[in-house]
């Protein structure tokens, strides 16, 4: 007689069976929730509008916060018996002691989540192992109106009742679970397989009724199964529990607070349920949030980690995004991460946590080798939309050479329900499992759902060593990389960016946001110079605590869903408001600072009052400013000052290059000494004459600053791909007028579209080859895109994109895939496309998204989405772009001088003419803090040292060469070194008088410290 065949969905059916049976509702909870639209203390836990709830009532609207408070008493029937309560409020809830302590966190059954993941819900509060059937039920808890990804679910009461929890139909469910998923993936005709199949099919007929003695028989005959062990493995992989939260998003900042305490203190009850469970969390700002909301739950994740089973992860402030910040806030990222984990906790993070970030730079290996970070972890390469990363474990080489270790979990989730298919597919889609023999899985819900759930762990408990399927050892990601090190040698690597073939509408969405982000980094570089130069200059106080309070939240809106542009308009209404006051505070300390040292000079003219001027770039400036309506040709000292009429080099009125100034509405035309520009009569550019190299710079028969209006259906992550196939629509002209201001010419061009209007002021500044588009935009436009482009005649394979510290080059064909998948890349300052004798550059003053095919330059300066933020970036702005037409290629240019410059203005200070008592004067004139001998190297920044007094002076070489130079400095040292990113000493530096002599590799980043006597 044939053996009957075993169907599966028969034991998918019993399996359902099993889970309904788990718990036994006794007796309904008394609920009463006081409601507010924004979260209150424990203490003003009863200020908000009262309601009593039963299952179906609604008690919000999205957004809003409520305390619940739960009573009731267990009935008699369930002494003897595990008790529990079954709670959702169609929110997330948190559960608190009776101090308000975070206690569990609670998350609705119907949250929106990739169900292929596994099942979102967290409902169960233990209350008791055994009852005796007098227990009193009286729990307070904070809710939020919102499911994990922010959306509304009816705002009702789900359920809250008093349950008996049948624990061994509840072990019996993982049981069986583990075994039908485990035989669904081994291969047919296995032994393994059929053996598992016919032990379930037994149960299955042994479970007509789930009687104590059935159960307990049913977990007999799969226990067999269960015990059989693996032999020696191919492949391990190291499991750590994760719960990956975005810092905004799809809700605001001040629900983040609260979904760090929801989860943290769901982590902290299963860590004492589950003892091999080990859980790891990213970020020391939520750290930081958690230490000042809720110091309990702080002082209890501090003992776990104590103790080993809970990892500090990530070694930056935030997982930021890593495309639009500049690298000095990238620096910042590492060097205020890694310090706040080591003075709160101890730890030496040596491991970067990226899993969800947009595409990394490639100037990205150096800040993490030079901050002692030697190992990465991401996976949203997998995410790319033309061509499948090669490696999940691999090298990751930077602009200059530097390499970190880098792995992708091959499950390709941060979110894994740690089941069998999860360990199978990490097997089989391994693509370096043929050199290396193990892996990583990040397991559990993120955003609030409490990262790994009992399902997580029960599993775990089961397969961690079942045959059929790789051995789970969960262990921290730092034990796991530093075995994966081990086989190091035969990894391949991965040279230059880690591009996203996704989400390129991140490099403009938000152009507000991202403005102000620019003029932040600018500012705070500005400050903290001069705040050393005051401080050095006579003892002004060096703001220590204020810049890092303001970095930090700097770096905080540098989250990688908040700079890019893909959180909720609530996220940006309050984000702009900061940076403008942040931005606001930062410009009056920097006047403050400069005022300090200008005081404190003895000034000859004897004027009432004297301008000094002050420039914090590395280079002696020779710039046109306009003081009291004179133009003045002023020539300023590498990062130093000039003062009185001593920087005066020319005035308007009487420079010899003013002559050749000229503006012709009749011929469309305005030129200076160097260039003549053409326009024509829709306000696009036809020519672009070089007097002094004599050529034409716009390919003949084109338009350049040719603006076009695209259709964008896309969201705030993605536009499409196929936006250009219309062509663009033009912008209509309305106003096309000359003007002429000292050295200054050009036309001021006013354009309207559709419910929009843009005015541009095209300036030529006599000698300079600089054209910059002043441009004011009134943006009321949605699902379209507004792009400027610049056909030049210029022929190169590739394009030179500055990014941070340093620049790559990209191609400007399409031939094959992985250049295609490139069509919008990403750039700071500048873009440049060179042949050896000449070049053109386009520079801005705050924009990212760029494009280069064949010769022309294109730049993305406005989008309007309406997902997530229905109304993004309607609203005015306000930005520049420039043209700037060159000898020679790139480097010869100097055209990242050309692209600081756009960016960092001469400060000017106007100051009394007397000496304050006390005060010793310093002569008059010009005076460096700092200057170089060598052209390409760049001084990013100047800081005073975060534990101490010394200064901190970071450098870097532009070019991509090989070379030496001199530093001098303006003072006198008595110890300088080499130091790492963090400001820690590497090796002494021999000084000679005020001179330091300085060798750098290509693009290399050399952080100094310096002790003055």
């Amino acid at each position: 007689m044939p053996y009957e065949k075993v169907r599966p969905e028969s034991l998918k059916s019993m399996l359902r069976r099993l889970e309904k049976s788990i718990y036994v509702p006794l007796s309904e909870l008394h609920v009463t929730v006081w409601v507010t639209p924004e979260p209150v203390p424990y203490g003003e836990r009863r200020s908000g509008q009262r309601s009593e709830l039963r299952a179906g009532d609604r008690w919000g609207n999205l957004w809003d916060c409520g305390w619940f408070h739960f009573t009731g008493q267990v009935p008699k029937e369930a002494t003897g018996t595990k008790v529990v309560l079954l709670i959702d409020v169609n929110g997330e809830l948190c559960i608190v002691d009776h101090e308000g302590n975070p206690k569990q966190g609670l998350t609705n059954i119907n949250s929106e989540f990739d169900t292929s993941l596994g099942l979102p819900g967290k409902r169960v509060v233990h209350i008791c192992e055994s009852s005796t059937g007098e227990e009193t039920i009286d729990l307070w808890a904070d809710a939020g109106c919102n499911d994990l990804f922010g959306q509304f679910r009816s705002g009702t009461l789900k359920e809250a009742v008093i349950a008996i929890c049948r624990e061994q139909v509840r072990q019996l469910y993982y049981d069986a679970e583990v075994l039908i998923e485990t035989a669904e993936q081994l291969p047919s005709g296995s032994a393994r397989k059929e053996k598992m199949y016919r032990a379930l099919s037994d149960v299955s007929l042994l479970l007509t009724e789930l009687t104590d003695e059935r159960v307990a028989e049913a977990r007999r005959i799969l226990g067999k199964e269960l015990a059989m062990r693996g032999g020696d493995p191919a492949l391990t992989i190291s499991a750590i529990g994760h719960a990956h939260i975005d810092l905004a998003w799809l809700w605001p900042i001040r629900e983040t607070i609260r979904k760090g305490a929801r989860s943290f203190s769901t982590a902290l009850r299963m860590m004492e349920r589950y003892p091999d469970y080990v859980f790891g969390a990213s970020q020391p700002q939520l750290y930081d949030w958690m230490k000042a909301y809720y110091p309990k739950l702080y002082s209890e994740i501090k003992e776990r980690i104590k103790e080993g089973r809970w990892e500090p992860q990530g070694a930056m402030w935030v997982e930021s995004d890593t495309n639009v910040p500049g690298g000095e806030s990238l620096v910042r990222q590492v060097l205020y991460g890694k310090r706040y984990f080591q003075q709160e906790f101890g730890h030496e993070i040596n491991t970067l946590w990226m899993p969800d970030v947009f595409g990394y730079s490639a100037s990205l290996p150096q800040i993490l080798k030079k901050s002692g970070v030697t190992y990465m972890m991401t996976q949203k390469l997998s995410w790319n939309m033309y061509n499948r990363h090669p490696h999940h474990t691999f090298f990751w080489e930077g602009i200059d050479g530097s390499r970190v270790l880098t792995h992708m979990p091959p499950e390709d989730t941060y979110n894994s329900p740690a089941a069998p298919r999860s360990i199978m597919k990490a097997e089989k889609e391994y693509l370096d499992k043929n050199v290396s023999d193990r892996c990583l899985m990040l397991f559990g819900i993120g955003d609030g759902g409490g990262g790994p759930g009992e399902e997580h762990l029960e599993r775990l408990s089961r397969v961690k060593n079942l045959l059929g399927l790789a051995p789970v050892v969960q262990e921290p990601s730092e034990r796991f990389f530093e075995k994966l090190a081990e086989d190091g040698a035969r990894y391949q690597s991965w040279r230059g960016e880690l591009y996203l073939e996704k989400h390129q509408g991140t490099l403009t969405s938000q152009a507000r946001n991202k403005r102000f982000n620019r003029k932040m980094e600018k500012a705070l570089r500005e400050l903290e110079f001069a705040s050393v130069l005051a401080w050095m200059t006579n003892g002004y106080p060096y703001p220590s605590e204020e810049l890092e309070r303001i970095w930090k939240e700097v770096l905080l809106y540098q989250f990688h869903d908040i700079l890019p542009g893909s959180s909720i308009k609530r996220v940006y209404d309050e984000s702009l408001e900061r940076y403008a006051m942040m931005l606001d505070q930062v410009e009056r300390m920097i006047a403050t600072s400069y005022k300090s040292i200008a005081s404190s000079m003895c000034l000859p003219d004897q004027k009432e009052k004297s301008i000094v001027m002050f420039n914090s770039l590395p280079w002696e400036r020779e710039e046109w400013l306009k003081l009291d309506d004179e133009w003045l040709r002023l020539r300023v000292p590498s990062m130093g000052f000039v003062s009185g009429d001593s920087g005066i080099v020319s005035i308007a009125n009487k420079d010899a290059t003013l002559s050749e100034m000229r503006v012709s509405l009749t011929e469309r035309a305005a030129e200076n000494d160097l260039l003549k520009v053409t326009f024509g009569t829709d306000g696009g550019i036809v020519s672009i004459w070089d007097k002094e190299s004599e050529r034409e710079v716009i390919l003949p028969g084109e338009t350049a600053n040719a603006l076009r209006l695209y259709h964008d259906e896309g969201d705030a992550w993605d536009f499409p791909s196929t936006y250009r196939q219309s062509g663009g629509t033009p912008l209509m002209i309305e106003g096309f007028e000359p003007f002429i201001d000292g050295p200054t010419t050009g036309f001021l061009i006013r354009y309207r579209f559709g419910q929009s209007s843009l005015s541009q002021k095209v300036v030529l500044t006599a000698g300079s080859r600089r054209i910059d588009f002043v441009t004011e935009v009134d943006w009321k436009e949605s699902s379209r895109m507004l792009r400027t482009s610049f056909p030049v005649n210029v022929r190169s394979d590739h394009v030179n994109c500055e990014i941070q510290f340093g620049y790559m080059k990209r191609p400007t064909h399409r031939n094959t895939m992985w250049d295609y998948a490139k069509d919008e890349i990403c750039a700071h300052h500048w873009i440049d496309l060179s042949e050896p004798d000449y070049g053109v550059a386009l520079l801005n003053d705050c924009k990212y998204g760029h494009r280069a095919e064949d010769n022309v330059l294109d730049l993305n300066l406005l989008r309007s989405p309406s997902y997530p933020d229905p109304e993004a970036d309607r609203a005015k702005h306000g930005f520049i772009y420039s043209l700037f037409p060159h000898q020679g290629d790139h480097v010869q240019a100097e055209v990242y001088k050309r692209g600081y410059e756009l960016n960092v203005p001469l400060r000017t200070v106007e100051t009394p003419n007397h000496i304050g008592e006390g005060t010793v004067a310093k002569p008059a004139g010009t005076d460096s803090f700092l200057k170089l001998d060598h052209p390409n190297v760049m001084v990013e920044t100047v800081k005073r040292a975060e534990d101490g007094e010394d200064i901190i002076i970071r450098l870097y070489e532009t070019a991509g060469t090989r070379i030496q130079t001199t530093l001098h400095t303006a003072f006198r040292m008595s110890e300088a070194w080499l130091a790492d990113m963090l400001e820690r000493r590497i090796q002494p530096l021999d000084i000679k008088g005020q001179t330091l002599n300085l060798t750098f590799a290509p693009f290399e980043i050399m952080s100094l410290r310096l002790t003055a006597p």
